[in-house]
């Protein structure tokens, strides 16, 4: 049971950073986080060591969450990370001009999985490895998905530049 404690200790803010970018919702994210390590608990004898227990965990948020969506008939290959809310009010609209929003803007509106994996690698700081092992695809994958929208990304600004 101590073994258990320790292992929420230690990766509760990352998990339930990783549940927050899937679900955008702080209440939900919060119960994805509950759920993942309640089936962790269950699963802990499964975990073979091969791979960081974090992205093992991740992957089981990322598992649940993917069940939950098709329980609720929604596409998995139109789930959208939510957008942030835009205020109509002037210091808002000046805020939205800063360069670190207008790419945040634009890298969510890129089409999954080049948002989700864009967003991982930028904002959370995974590797290509831990990317891949969320997806059950190879390193390569993961870094070209990730490049691809990397140049998607600066496209977009650049032609936002020249408007």
């Amino acid at each position: 049971m101590e073994q258990l404690e320790q292992i929420y200790q230690a990766y509760f803010q990352d998990v339930y950073r990783y549940a927050l970018r899937l679900c955008g919702q702080q209440m939900a994210a919060e119960d994805l986080t509950s759920a993942t390590f309640l089936r962790a608990m269950d699963r802990l004898h499964t975990f073979r060591g091969e791979g960081e227990l974090r992205v093992w965990l991740c992957s089981i948020a990322r598992n649940l969450w993917l069940d939950q969506l098709r329980r609720q008939g929604r596409s998995v290959l139109m789930a959208q990370v939510p957008e942030p809310v835009h205020w109509e009010d002037p210091a808002d609209l000046l805020a939205r001009k800063d360069a670190g929003e207008r790419a945040l803007d634009a890298a969510l509106a890129l089409e999954e999985p080049a948002r989700h994996i864009l967003l991982l690698r930028a904002l959370q700081g995974l590797s290509f490895r831990q990317i891949a092992a969320l997806y059950g695809r190879s390193d390569n994958w993961a870094c070209v998905v990730y490049h691809r929208a990397r140049k998607a990304l600066m496209r977009t600004l650049e032609d936002e530049d020249e408007t």
